[in-house]
């Protein structure tokens, strides 16, 4: 059991000293150190030593997650770094769904039909691109593959311009209990800057469907940072995201990176706040959900008290995966789609990020594997030791040095020195048997597991990863 302290007081000054760039670990190593030396071959193989491992337990594997990508969207955010495919004729869907089918079967093939599945995810681009048929034979597909588990979580991202109160009907029916709702932010200046209009009533009239329908979970994403924000102004729009009373709430900073991401080239960089009023932002989130009774999770996350991803941190079971937070044990996860990102074992592999290499590699019946990495012993070490400063803000010498028998101190004596001065900032306490992230610490955890990020020192090339605040 984690013991939750008082939320601290936040000084501007603190998140501005601490506001760096840095990975947001859903997982260790990060994408950016895949390697296209991992392909098909690679995949399948990890695939078979699953299968084979599942085999030899008494129990059975754990069971999977699923995520599959839906690249495509009407028309273009400009604050988007996702992987999309703009258009609006949505006959181009059809060849996507039976690329989706071969990809599974080519799955299926090396791991056996009907393998558990706990939890499933819908991201994108837009899944409610696809109509409701569409969406309930791509639920039929899996469902005929994978045996899905009841009590599992299943979940889809929606676009609130996509959806009405029939569609959220029939999602549910469909087996969703879990929604989650891109708002970015009411403010209808703001939104024209972005290019997503969507007013504060549309969503509100979904919040009330999808509350009729008995969704377990509603969470809705933020973006603070956008052009013609003002704190004032996204003060106004925490305000009334906390009186829809979702679940979770996700926070995000906008990182401006137009030479990375060719819809943010759209957007006026005069207009961006300016970084005190940004951190503005950040702090006035942080006191008004915190006076609305939403706990912090870690990683602009936050979440009502009762709900399970905050019951789960304060009883040391939260998890992290490509998705972000998870109430799910660690778990395999298979990426099915267009850039999709999987995890089998010691093994992290993606898919072809473009439609006509995807398309391609599975014509020839082949994974349409691009890059991943094989873990090394050090990674696993390493691993480990973030996964337990994200998720249980806590790593104890013990645990770690029974699991790869390593001598904690010894082993990692360049990062205690690293730490000291996060010691001094009141971020970490380093004690006799672990280090644990204090109160403060948990805004900035991702500076902390920074410090155990090999990959990170030895090249301190920082600046490709969104700043943490």
């Amino acid at each position: 059991m984690i013991t939750i302290q008082p939320a601290p007081i936040i000084s501007s000054e603190v998140l501005t000293r601490l506001d760096v760039s840095g990975p947001r670990y859903t997982s260790y190593p990060t994408a950016d150190r895949f390697v296209e030396a991992f392909g098909p071959t690679q995949h399948r193989q990890a695939l078979v030593q699953r299968s084979e491992g599942a085999g030899a337990m008494a129990g059975g594997a754990v069971p999977l997650s699923l995520y599959v990508h839906i690249p495509f969207c009407e028309s273009v955010c400009y604050y988007c770094a996702c992987n999309k495919v703009i258009t609006r004729h949505h006959g181009r869907a059809t060849e996507y769904l039976e690329a989706l089918r071969s990809e599974v079967q080519l799955v299926i093939n090396q791991i056996g039909r009907g393998q558990a599945v706990s939890q499933l995810h819908l991201g994108g681009g837009s899944p409610t691109f696809l109509s409701d048929d569409e969406l309930e034979g791509l639920l039929t597909m899996l469902q005929d593959a994978f045996r899905f588990v009841p009590g599992g979580e299943y979940a889809i991202e929606v676009d609130p311009r996509t959806v009405d109160a029939a569609r959220l009907k029939r999602l549910a029916a469909m087996g969703f209990n879990r929604l989650s709702l891109g708002v970015q932010d009411f403010d209808p200046l703001v939104q024209q800057a972005i290019h997503r209009v969507q007013p504060y009533e549309m969503v509100a009239e979904l919040m009330k469907a999808a509350r009729a329908e008995g969704f377990d979970s509603i969470n809705m994403d933020l973006i603070y940072g956008l052009p013609k924000q003002t704190p004032e102004r996204f003060a106004h729009t925490l305000d009334q995201v906390i009186g829809l009373r979702p679940d979770r709430v996700a926070v995000y900073a906008y990182a401006h990176l137009p030479q990375r991401f060719k819809p943010q080239r759209r957007i006026d960089a005069a207009a961006l706040p300016a970084g005190a009023d940004k951190v503005g932002m950040l702090a006035s989130a942080i006191d008004r959900f915190g006076a609305a009774g939403y706990d912090y999770i870690g990683m602009d996350h936050f979440a009502l008290h009762d709900d399970s991803l905050a019951v789960a941190r304060r009883q040391g079971r939260l998890h992290r995966n490509f998705q972000g937070y998870s109430t799910h044990p660690d778990c395999d996860v298979i990426g099915l789609g267009v850039s999709a990102i999987g995890r089998v074992g010691p093994h992290y592999m993606q898919n072809a990020k473009s439609l006509p290499e995807y398309y391609d590699a599975l014509r020839r019946g082949e994974l349409p594997t691009v890059r991943g990495l094989t873990l090394s012993r050090d990674d696993l070490v390493r691993r480990a030791v973030i996964m337990a400063i994200m998720c249980q803000g806590r790593v104890d010498f013990e645990s770690i040095e029974l699991a790869y028998l390593v001598d904690f101190r010894q082993y990692f004596e360049a990062e205690m020195r690293l730490l000291e001065p996060l010691v001094e900032s009141g971020l970490v306490q380093v004690e006799f048997d672990g280090v644990r992230v204090t109160a403060l610490g948990w805004y900035f955890v991702r500076a902390i597991a920074m410090v155990f990020d090999r990959h990170l020192q030895m090249d301190k090339a920082v600046e490709r990863f969104s700043r943490i605040i």
